[in-house]
């Protein structure tokens, strides 16, 4: 998470680019091509990020998520919206099926907590990215 940033200068997501533009900023370019990371934005009720936290990093084909550690992330920082995101070091932007489940498990989770799950954001190295929301999948 980023600490520290007072909250006038908290960046605003309104579309898919904001938030892949986003995170593309604040990932790692030495290891992007190299093994995948699972991430969240982390939003307050006007969608402006409260912070970017790094909640898995994998091999070179996939990465655990344990969503008991993504919870008490989003709840200890008291957001009220998430991003999900991770990359695809491969640069393929299509979603593989453990990655549609994830989402879907995160959601059911998160809807009992009234946190609301508003986009699942897959970034290439080159910083092409694929949105849930935007193909209709969220």
């Amino acid at each position: 998470m980023r600490d520290g940033i007072k909250s006038a200068f908290w960046t605003k997501i309104n579309h898919s680019q904001d938030a892949a533009n986003l995170l593309f900023e604040n990932w790692d370019k030495d290891t992007i091509e190299v093994h995948e990371s699972f991430k969240i934005l982390l939003l307050n009720n006007s969608n402006k990020v409260k912070g970017v936290h790094q909640i898995s990093q994998g091999g070179i084909t996939g990465t655990l998520v344990d969503i008991r550690l993504l919870f008490a992330t989003i709840l200890k920082s008291l957001s009220v919206a998430i991003i999900l995101a991770h990359n695809h070091p491969s640069g393929k932007l299509k979603p593989s099926e453990a990655d549609i489940n994830i989402t879907n498990k995160i959601k059911r989770a998160a809807k009992f907590l009234d946190i609301l799950v508003l986009d699942h954001i897959i970034l290439a190295p080159n910083g092409g990215h694929y949105s849930f929301k935007d193909e209709g999948i969220i």
